[in-house]
């Protein structure tokens, strides 16, 4: 079988190295493409650690097969599909393969050259070093343009973020493909630039210097700074915790020394030449302990912390690796914690420069970054897009980029949404747009419900809907040809901003592709479904999904008209290729028809079951009025009814009951 992603083909994936985390690389490898039949190898030359790391790895497919992670099926496949040995030429034929031994140079070496011999000419030579720069790694072979640092972190096969790392002579658009495949199989990648240590490990080791600076300087013990530290950044764990967690006391103390490149404030602090002198783990707080610290000492270890942390942020953008929106996810992503520059804004960029200042001065040779000082300089917050646009020559991509929440859309999300559109409708160099979202799971989850939750009422409502249509509006009337590519299910706004599209696409094999689940919430979906989606699919089938909040499979939605057609491989480069040629009049995409429609003076009876009879009847309202006028008067009348259903009992139960308990729960609505 293999699996293909754009020009890249993977018959075979072979890790190398079967220690800490060269299993859990595999188990990734395996989870994502056993349904493919991709075979995977795990090579290491030490017999011992090789037994090691399989009796990890099968531990790991039990729990999961337990915890019901895992089917049986899946899990025996995984198996199946796992080879551990200490023969390289079962490498042979292997189309990516990821070193991840030791954090030795010499070694690395020894073994990409191994590997150059075994492997083929287009094989792609990868070393998850969480620190050596790729021009290192990577100065003896003969085909650098195939290599470069993938850095995985831990635990490496729940952890989605990956550094994709380039070297000066890593092809360009391999490393694209490759971007987009780790984004396939649904890891978070990023673009970093070659540094030593990259973008985000010099956060954490950097905020463990500034926790171990902190007990030093008598702040507090281990146990309330890990504490306090967790608390005041957001963290999963606390820094000394997540040192134990990951057995991290040696290659971080070897890291900070080399990072003494970077200033004389990075080194290895006496705590942890102690620490690792005794070979004791760190005192720290148990699993739900709660530690109490005097106020003063929580406020001083807190804006110790935070100093520590928005220095060292700013510090890395300062170089130039990494943007501030790559930055920012990977930092929340990666180390699980408070993402800086929203930190940054929520705080006041002015204060969060105060903080770094009182740091430096307290800290020698800690500097003070100058994108901090510019920005606070502005008296703006940091811009963080959500949004992202590329060009591939006269088509423009926009992609929405919210992992964590499965792309759901918020004010930040269409307000850059309008910001790109207005600039590629007056960009003459490009002819069409695709819009699209991150990852494999979501093209948009919807409206994000913590945004719907603030709105207090109904003519805050009316004024919400309106703003929410604007995008949307804009790109149905821009002039130029736009497609959405759905890489994964689109959900109530998510859907409302795919109909304004000239036409949709869909990856094949999509059981959930569309829906307007609004009536699950208690709310009338309010950024355009109750009028262009009659006009795309007709009354009845509309009538359904508006008011029952049933999905459509990918399959069904191409049957009845509201998706163009399923593709396979990759979506988005399928999508380019439809907008070009429809930019080139070569295919004719047909826009929404605006004139009113004639409407009965009821729907049919649907089967409600829990759902708001208050709430049904205002949608029942906004498809048979609003759609008797053309559709901008139609699209007006829809965020009266949104307005209106905001001012019902059902709104604040559907919203407070999702918000609570999931979407999966049904809310007990009083049908006022």
């Amino acid at each position: 079988m293999g699996y293909r992603f754009s020009e890249l083909a993977l018959d075979r994936v072979g890790v190398v190295g079967s220690g800490n985390i060269g299993p859990d690389i595999a188990l990734y490898f395996a989870k994502a493409l056993h349904a493919h039949g991709v075979p995977v190898v795990v090579v290491d030359v030490a017999a011992e650690a090789l037994e090691r790391g399989r009796a990890k790895f099968e531990q790991k497919v039990a729990k999961g097969r337990e915890s019901g992670a895992f089917t049986p099926e899946a899990a025996e496949a995984i198996l199946a599909g796992t080879t551990f040995t200490t023969d390289y030429e079962q490498l042979r034929g292997a189309g990516l393969v990821v070193e991840a031994a030791t954090e030795n140079l010499e070694v690395k070496r020894r073994i990409f050259a191994r590997l150059a011999s075994v492997c083929g000419p287009t094989a792609i030579l990868a070393s998850n070093s969480s620190h050596l720069e790729p021009e290192e790694i990577f100065s003896g072979l003969a085909r650098p343009e195939r290599s470069l640092v993938i850095h995985y972190f831990f635990p490496a096969e729940r952890n989605p973020l990956v550094e994709i790392v380039p070297g000066r002579a890593t092809d360009c658009a391999l490393t694209r493909r490759l971007l987009g495949l780790y984004e396939a199989i649904g890891k978070v990648p990023i673009l970093v630039g070659s540094r030593y240590g990259y973008a985000v490990n010099p956060v954490f080791e950097g905020l463990f210097l500034a926790a171990a600076l902190a007990v030093e300087e008598g702040l507090g013990t281990t146990r309330e700074v890990d504490a306090v530290a967790r608390r005041a950044l957001g963290l999963g764990v606390g820094p000394f915790t997540a040192m134990n967690l990951t057995g991290g006391n040696p290659i971080t103390s070897h890291a900070l020394d080399q990072m003494t490149r970077f200033g004389p404030w990075w080194r290895t602090p006496q705590l942890m030449k102690e620490a690792m002198a005794s070979g004791r783990p760190w005192e720290v707080p148990r699993r739900d302990e709660k530690v109490d610290v005097p106020p003063d000492r929580q406020r001083r270890i807190g804006d110790a912390m935070r100093g520590a942390y928005f220095g060292l942020v700013g510090q890395i953008l300062d170089t130039g690796i990494i943007g501030i929106a790559d930055l920012e996810l990977g930092v929340e992503t990666g180390l699980v914690m408070k993402p800086p520059f929203e930190y940054m804004n929520e705080l006041g960029v002015d204060r969060a420069l105060a903080l770094v200042r009182d740091y430096a001065a307290d800290h020698a040779g800690f500097p003070v970054p100058r994108c901090l000082v510019e920005q606070a300089g502005t008296g703006r917050p940091f811009r963080v897009e959500l949004v992202l646009r590329r060009d591939d020559r006269d088509v423009a991509v926009l992609t929405i980029r919210r992992p964590k929440v499965l792309n759901a859309l918020n004010d930040a999300v269409y307000s850059q949404l309008q910001d790109h559109l207005t600039a590629i409708q007056d960009d003459p160099g490009i002819a069409a747009l695709v819009l699209t979202g991150f990852g494999p799971k979501a093209f948009a989850s919807g409206a994000d419900v913590g945004f719907l939750s603030g709105i207090s009422s109904p003519a805050e409502g009316v004024a919400t809907s309106q703003r929410s249509k604007e995008p949307g509006n804009l790109l149905e009337r821009m002039g130029k040809p736009s497609v959405c590519a759905l890489n994964g299910m689109a959900l109530g706004g998510g859907d409302e901003v795919a109909m304004c599209c000239t036409a949709r696409i869909v990856r094949r094999g999509l059981g959930m592709a569309l829906a307007q689940p609004e009536p699950n919430l208690g709310i009338v979906p309010g950024a355009g479904a109750t009028q262009r989606l009659p006009r795309l699919v007709g009354l009845e089938q509309a009538s359904l999904m508006l008011r029952t909040g049933r999905p459509l499979s990918g399959k069904d939605a191409v049957a009845c008209g509201l998706i163009r057609e399923e593709v396979d491989g990759d979506v988005v480069e399928a999508a380019i290729a439809l907008a070009r040629a429809a930019a080139q009049h070569k295919v004719t995409l047909k826009p929404i028809d605006p004139r009113p429609l004639s409407t009965p003076e009821s729907l049919p009876p649907v089967e409600l079951g829990h759902l708001s009879k208050a709430i049904d009847a205002l949608i029942c309202r906004a498809i048979l009025e609003g759609c008797r006028k053309p559709l901008y008067d139609g699209l007006r009348f829809e965020s009266e009814m949104f307005g209106a259903c905001c001012g019902t009992e059902d709104m604040r139960i559907g919203v407070a009951n999702f918000v609570k308990n999931g979407p999966r729960s049904k809310a007990e609505f009083v049908h006022r």
